[in-house]
């Protein structure tokens, strides 16, 4: 493995996990974030994830690797869009039933992610372009690394292994989302292992990319409200009443 292919992954299996997870204590220690903080935050993500693809197709580019090794392409393009439909119809609906289990069962609203999501998803009209923006630097960077490099990377690692591909693309993603918990990394290594194993199947981003989207638009525009009043009911009337605040706010 070439030595900056290595400091590439040691950053992210180490470096990326361990400062998103301060970046959000941060901001969950704080009693309510700021419409600044949330831009900030949007911000931030974006200069980095775009300065991490850069890199990384910086040195893939040295090392005389081309885009389409990266899954940057389309070989079957009729079978790829076909795919890409149906990915994305699975995620939607996935996420729409989740949707409306926290409707219907707003007990089961729980544990720390239901907070992130109040921390940091958009709350008026400037804010949601701007998230709109993240969520599209989000797939396609994210996708670009872990399923485009990383995945490649641990590929050659296996001596052509798909399964070695999979995993250590699917190992990756899950520890770069640590700040969601143990329930978040075991969803994203799923998630992770499912889209990684379409991109070896169609050998192309696309169909993970628009699932990715698919996914990140509508937790972020569609669930805020949802668990607001989730936890209304749970918690009671006091609660109620400091969540209206902050909406305000």
């Amino acid at each position: 493995m070439h030595w900056d292919f290595a400091l590439i992954l040691l950053f992210l299996a180490i470096a990326v996990p361990l400062l998103g997870r301060r970046r959000v204590l941060r901001l969950m220690a704080l009693p309510e974030t700021t419409k600044r903080n949330r831009l900030v935050l949007y911000a931030s993500t974006i200069a980095f994830q775009w300065l991490a693809t850069a890199v990384i197709l910086w040195r893939v580019a040295a090392h005389g690797i081309g885009v389409s090794l990266l899954a940057i392409a389309l070989p079957r393009p009729q079978t790829t869009l076909i795919v890409a439909a149906l990915l994305a119809g699975l995620v939607l609906a996935n996420q729409f039933a989740s949707l409306r289990r926290i409707t219907a069962h707003p007990e089961s609203v729980q544990g720390s992610l239901p907070q992130i999501a109040l921390k940091i998803f958009p709350q008026d009209s400037v804010e949601r372009l701007a998230f709109f923006v993240v969520v599209v630097t989000v797939a396609i960077c994210e996708e670009v690394i872990f399923r485009g490099f990383v995945q490649r990377v641990f590929e050659d690692w296996g001596g052509g292994s798909m399964a070695a591909g999979i995993a250590g693309s699917a190992a990756l993603f899950a520890l770069a989302h640590l700040y969601q918990g143990r329930r978040g990394i075991i969803t994203t290594f799923v998630v992770g292992v499912l889209f990684a194993s379409v991109r070896s199947w169609t050998g192309s981003l696309l169909a993970p990319l628009v699932a990715h989207f698919c996914a990140d638009i509508t937790a972020g525009f569609l669930a805020p409200p949802r668990i607001r009043r989730a936890l209304s009911i749970a918690q009671g009337s006091q609660v109620q009443a400091q969540i209206t605040i902050f909406v305000v706010i």
